[in-house]
């Protein structure tokens, strides 16, 4: 099914003092893709900054920005209307021996690398490599993925976006994020390519057309069976017709809304604020 939806996006800072000047980097525009249509887009900031946009490695759309005047806020605001049509096509499957040939690795070598950041610990480590000694490569993410429904709880505020796939395990909460991270760390030590995706989700599964809801950037991952296959492991199901894509990367590092630098000692409070409609 086809679902036209509209995003709007508020971020930035309020500071508590006038800083010099600022530096930024926004990735708010969701992406292109066989399954996504993006119908219009704009990033409105405030001050008025000069602005230089292009792609990333991965793809993603940057808008990039400066700022050279004294400002006490800054403000980004990203509207955008897309049509999501994900026809539940079925990857061809890849077996372990594809998965470790060299050409393969090579390839995959940077959504295959095991940092220390979403290494989850030898726990799910030991668990991954059980399961892939006896099931197939896609059996495998669907267990670990269940794995990690079952035992991190979904509790908002307990992490931060430089706490560890380590410390998520051990605590078994965290959000969205921290599951995502989770999982690529799993999937990674048993030799599955698997990448980060940022975007939206509607908060409804049956919501009422044109009626807007208060919603948040959502996060879940890619792997690869022979093509790249979505899986969001917070609700252990794959992206449905109300998940909006915006970035992919390695893990949520490549791909943050917002980022940059101010001159200036004054402290910064950041503000967020999604909402979402569907159109049709």
């Amino acid at each position: 099914m086809t679902r036209q939806i509209r995003i709007v996006h508020h971020t930035g800072y309020a500071y508590r003092e006038p800083v010099l000047g600022s530096h930024n980097e926004v990735r708010m525009t969701p992406r292109a893709s066989r399954e996504q249509w993006v119908l219009s887009s704009r990033i409105d900031i405030q001050p008025t900054p000069w602005v230089l946009s292009y792609r990333d490695y991965w793809g993603t759309k940057v808008t990039s920005f400066e700022i050279r005047e004294r400002h006490s806020r800054l403000g980004v605001t990203s509207t955008a209307t897309v049509e999501v049509t994900r026809a539940g096509e079925q990857a061809p499957g890849a077996s372990w021996d594809e998965l470790r040939d060299p050409g393969l690795e090579d390839r995959m070598v940077e959504m295959l690398t095991l940092t220390d950041h979403i290494d989850p610990g030898s726990e799910l480590r030991d668990f991954a490599a059980g399961v892939a000694r006896e099931a197939s490569p896609a059996e495998t993410v669907a267990a670990v993925a269940a794995t990690i429904r079952e035992r991190v709880d979904y509790v908002p505020g307990v992490t931060h976006v430089r706490t560890s796939s380590r410390d998520v395990w051990k605590a078994r909460a965290g959000v969205c994020q921290d599951m995502v991270h989770v999982a690529l760390g799993a999937l990674r030590s048993v030799g599955i390519p698997a990448r980060y995706v940022s975007g939206y989700l509607m908060p409804a599964a049956d919501p009422v057309l044109g009626e807007v809801r208060k919603a948040e950037s959502h996060a879940w991952l890619q792997y690869w069976d022979g093509a790249w296959v979505g899986l969001d492991p917070t609700n252990d199901s794959a992206p449905g017709e109300f998940h909006v894509e915006v970035g992919i990367g390695r893990d949520y590092s490549d791909v943050p809304p917002l980022r940059g630098i101010y001159s200036g000692a004054a402290e910064s409070e950041m503000y967020v604020e999604v909402e979402m409609t569907v159109l049709a």
